[in-house]
């Protein structure tokens, strides 16, 4: 599955934001951090802060906040709001002798979807920081390039 760049930049932003939900953090923070457009993420934070799941604060020192709940949250709600999970079977000159080869395809890749959706529907926001915390602990055990430390893997 390829996601397109608002819906990372949503899920980064988002989870950054989630991590701390008292924090305030502005756009250049985030996209400073993680190397990403800050005029490309502030056009998904004004839609993150059109659908409420972050909250901007105006002033001196304003930014964004999370305000929804990481333990309710999905992967699927933030990706939601950016694109559709749907295959595009893109066969511009296919005649009828081929439909019952594109039919099964059209099926299989739709189920696929349907599978993808209903994983994404039950990772909440809590169990992606909870899964970073865990590997951010592991990462102290100092594991050589390309392998993965006893805590990350257990």
């Amino acid at each position: 599955m390829k996601l397109n760049k608002a819906s990372l930049f949503a899920l980064i932003s988002v989870l950054e934001l989630a991590r701390d939900p008292e924090r305030q953090l502005s756009t250049s923070d985030i996209a400073d951090k993680y190397g990403i457009s800050s005029h490309h993420l502030a056009k998904v934070m004004r839609n993150l802060v059109h659908q409420g799941v972050v909250q901007a604060m105006r002033g001196v020192g304003g930014g964004y906040r999370f305000a929804g709940n990481v333990n309710r949250t999905t992967l699927l709600d933030i990706i939601q709001l950016f694109e559709t999970l749907e295959s595009e079977l893109d066969l511009p000159h296919w005649n009828k002798a081929a439909e019952p080869v594109v039919s099964e395809l059209h099926s299989v890749t739709s189920e696929i979807d349907t599978v993808t959706r209903a994983i994404l529907d039950t990772v909440t926001l809590a169990t992606v920081l909870k899964n970073t915390r865990a590997t951010g602990e592991g990462a102290a055990e100092a594991s050589p390039p390309g392998r993965i430390s006893k805590a990350a893997a257990g």
